[in-house]
């Protein structure tokens, strides 16, 4: 469909709709006509709901994937689908994508790093895009800048039909498949019908999993069922609470304040292992209803952290404790509850605390590396209990293909905190760093079960398919532990390597040993040359000539630091709200050949700040390639970790 076209005049049950393809993007509408022949087909209980709204345009919509939830998970799900060719429908029922990252929730992301506890281990692909294009588009840390980058990131990408303010509602089954799936938007008075090859759950709390009558858990496990140390003795159906957060500023005078009188009257004694240092930002541990149903009991969950919120800052502005607080005042609450546990969703493996501490997953496809982080269900009313327990693996881990499709629903997967694990190690894969790079992983493995017309079972199961998946998703810079690029139409590892200079460790040949990242201390995977008044230079030479349209190049952004939007003076102190100082910034790319001896540029990039480049140009014969260096973003080395040549 051409974005540009408008569809007019779609009668649906005696309205008019007229539906703009531009804001829908490229999903095929269906005429009214075969609604209606559809919709009389629909089970009781769904017709009786449609016709109890009149006033509701049905609008019917074609796709290869159908993405539900668009916090991180199912942003990176529906880029990486989109960007491997699949057409894909996001519905998110929030005005903003990034869920708990959004200027709702304002939580910083974190992931295998650890914060700052595992260095080299922040996680690349397209979450590390986002967090480049954010630390230098946002040095002003402002939080609806990055809801408008995660919005900028969707609508550009042309396979992406975005529906804002949309929910599920409803799962139209076919022999134990998806066959369509109702949402409804009330701000422009939409049902929609959305036919689809694959969906993909990313809505936390599993509303789509929950819809089609897909296996789900919800609660702590017993330690006995899988031998988890960790687990509680006896299975329960509490997991952890909700948070709501808020932000502070000084000002020049006093800021008095007075409390809700439904505000908590909080005590010294209630925060005994809760540690109050700083309030420009606060606090996770404002934490409540883990051992309530966080579903249902949304309401007075709100309600309850918002008292706490409350008294927290009461306590803060009026104990007497911090009388340095006199001039600051809450600049920010959140009204929306940041959930953590509910819902997870069944799969072929069931990732436990034995997979996070000495996995083994042939079909892995995402890392992870939080700790095991545990929280009384209790929350902040557990006064007589530390708000966490965090125990952390000896390395990062991998996450596999089979925690991500539905074990009994044969065309549903899913991506974010509500993949298939138990509850101990829910609490490690649950953070927002590793539900980004396992809803890139869901998402480009969903483009390729489509473009393949197989399942997603059948693609985990077959070796073949899945070790060129573990390319693919290399290939877009995502980290599996333990893989490297070995990718056979990657004509640059037959190249020899020369470069203008060395610098350590950092050989030119280590561009080719298929590691794209440093663990510092440890291991060097990265050329460094110095940048002298002529720049830089590294260079590919193939004993015949290779036929190239395509060069990929992996710089270095610093994943020895974190980098993540944080409203925490502590924690963004080291981050660095620019581009990063390693990234090279100005470059060209030259090649030479039998028809053109002398060097001919194919590329030349100026104020580069991004870590992945690939560059596309009409096909050459290549005896020589040649990356020509002429500035960083600071610092007095290139660096460079991987190129990659195709044809």
């Amino acid at each position: 469909m051409d974005r540009r076209d408008f569809l007019a005049g779609l009668g649906f049950g005696g309205y008019s709709l007229v539906v703009d393809a531009q804001s829908l993007g490229p999903a095929a509408v269906t005429p009214a006509a075969q609604w209606r022949r559809d919709f009389d087909q629909i089970a009781p209980p769904q017709r009786r709901y449609q016709e109890a709204e009149p006033h509701m345009a049905r609008v019917d919509l074609d796709t290869d994937i159908l993405v539900a939830g668009g916090g991180l998970a199912g942003v990176c799900a529906a880029i990486s689908a989109a960007r491997h060719g699949a057409k894909v429908v996001l519905l998110q029922d929030r005005s903003r994508l990034g869920g708990n990252s959004s200027s709702e929730v304002k939580m910083h992301v974190v992931g295998a790093n650890s914060h700052k506890s595992r260095p080299g281990w922040r996680e690349g692909g397209l979450l590390e895009e986002i967090r480049l294009d954010d630390a230098v588009n946002n040095p002003q840390r402002c939080w609806e800048m990055w809801d408008l980058l995660l919005y900028d990131k969707v609508i550009r990408e042309p396979n992406i039909t975005l529906l804002l303010e949309t929910t599920v509602f409803h799962a139209v089954m076919e022999n134990s498949r998806i066959a369509a799936v109702l949402a409804r938007c009330d701000k422009s008075e939409h049902l929609y019908r959305i036919r689809a090859k694959l969906f993909l759950d990313c809505t936390g709390d599993s509303r789509l999993g929950l819809e089609s009558a897909a296996e789900f858990r919800m609660g702590r496990e017993a330690r006995s069922e899988f031998g988890e140390s960790l687990a509680p003795e006896k299975a329960d159906e509490e997991t952890l609470g909700s948070s709501i957060l808020f932000t502070s500023k000084l000002h020049h005078r006093p800021m008095p304040f007075t409390p809700p009188v439904w505000a908590r009257k909080v005590t010294k004694e209630a925060l005994k292992y809760r540690n109050i240092s700083s309030w420009e930002y606060g606090y996770w541990w404002i934490e409540w209803g883990g051992d309530r149903n966080t579903i249902w009991d949304n309401e007075r969950i709100r309600f309850e952290l918002l008292s706490i919120v409350m008294g927290i800052w009461d306590y803060i502005k009026n104990s007497g404790e911090h009388p340095e607080s006199a001039n600051w005042a809450l600049d920010w609450v959140g009204m929306m509850p940041g959930k953590r546990g509910s819902r997870r969703l069944v799969g072929d493996h069931l990732v436990t605390q034995h997979d996070l501490e000495r996995g083994n997953l042939p079909d892995a496809v995402a890392i992870g590396g939080w700790p095991m982080d545990d929280h009384p269900p209790g929350g902040f009313d557990r006064s007589d209990a530390p708000p966490a327990v965090q125990i952390k693996t000896k390395e990062v881990f991998n996450l596999p293909l089979r925690a991500l499709y539905s074990r009994n629903v044969p065309n549903l997967m899913m991506a974010g905190r509500n993949i298939s694990a138990t509850h101990v190690a829910f609490t490690s894969t649950r953070v927002m760093g590793t539900c980004a790079v396992v809803g890139q992983a869901a998402g480009t493995a969903a483009a390729y079960c489509v473009e393949r017309a197989i399942s997603p079972r059948e693609l985990a199961a077959d070796g073949k398919l899945m070790a060129a998946l573990q390319q693919t998703l290399l290939r877009d810079d995502q980290t599996i532990h333990g893989l490297r690029n070995e990718d056979p139409a990657d004509v640059a590892r037959l190249a020899g390597v020369s470069a203008s200079g060395e610098h350590g460790e950092a050989k030119a040949e280590l561009i080719l040993n298929g590691c794209v990242r440093d663990i510092p201390k440890k291991e060097v995977h990265h050329w460094e040359g110095p940048v002298g008044p002529d720049g830089a230079w590294i260079e590919l030479a193939w004993e015949q000539p290779r036929r190239i349209r395509q060069v990929q190049i992996t710089f270095d952004s610093g994943f020895q630091r974190e980098l993540t939007l944080t409203a925490s003076d502590t924690i963004n102190r080291g981050i660095v709200r620019a581009a990063q100082p390693e990234t090279v910034k100005d470059y060209a790319v030259q090649v030479s050949g039998p028809s053109h001896p002398e060097p001919v540029t194919v590329a030349e990039i100026r104020g580069n700040h991004q870590r992945l480049r690939r560059h596309d140009f009409e096909p050459v014969e290549a005896s020589r390639l040649r990356i020509r260096i002429t500035a960083t973003n600071g610092d007095d080395y290139a660096r460079i970790f991987e190129v990659r040549c195709y044809a």
